[in-house]
């Protein structure tokens, strides 16, 4: 039998991620960033077969990646503002790690199921930073779902796409409470 872990249930009861434009430096180091990772590789993984992998871009390569996204989203002919709300990630960011969708083929295992497999990467890595006491918060964005920006910037092969971007770095700013979903309106109950 498991046995009841009453802090990790409250810290889940009570998570909030950060917004990515709080976040300040400090951010992990890479001694301090293992155990984020360790956490979120023992995610559900059906078949054993590991869809996913880790892109850690440290602050050192935001500002390529901003300018990357603006050059991106100036061939897509994406607005002014999108084109800022694109790169405004990168050009604020201290560290984020790219969670990399990697579609392994498999006749047990569909492709959905490896894309769940990373989207849960994804939450254990951004729980793990948050339970560590980082600030930390789970992104996407254009940028990262064109396939040009994907392939210059991380280097992604066809089989690949990001399944999210977890920027982690020091909370400069607490956020309010936000409304969370009605159980009722959204729970089923099936006894039958």
């Amino acid at each position: 039998m498991s046995l009841e872990n009453p802090a990790a249930l409250e810290f889940l009861l009570a998570r909030r991620s950060r917004p990515a434009k709080t976040l300040v430096a400090p951010a992990p180091t890479r001694d301090q960033l293992m155990p984020l990772l360790t956490a979120a590789a023992r995610s559900p993984d059906h078949g054993k077969l590991e869809p996913w992998r880790f892109i850690v871009l440290e602050k050192g390569a935001m500002p390529r990646l901003a300018a990357l996204t603006e050059e991106c989203g100036e061939a897509l002919g994406k607005s002014p503002e999108d084109i800022a709300k694109g790169r405004g990630q990168f050009d604020q960011g201290q560290l984020a790690v790219a969670v990399i969708e990697v579609q392994r083929p498999s006749e047990k295992v569909p492709a959905i199921e490896q894309t769940y497999s990373a989207g849960a990467v994804c939450l254990a890595l951004l729980n793990a930073a948050l339970a560590a006491g980082w600030g930390a918060n789970w992104l996407s964005g254009w940028a990262i779902h064109d396939r040009t920006f994907c392939a210059q910037a991380l280097g992604l092969a066809e089989n690949e796409r990001v399944a999210g971007l977890i920027h982690i770095a020091t909370e400069g700013a607490a956020p309010p409470e936000r409304p969370r979903p009605d159980l009722g309106a959204i729970t089923q109950w099936v006894s039958e």
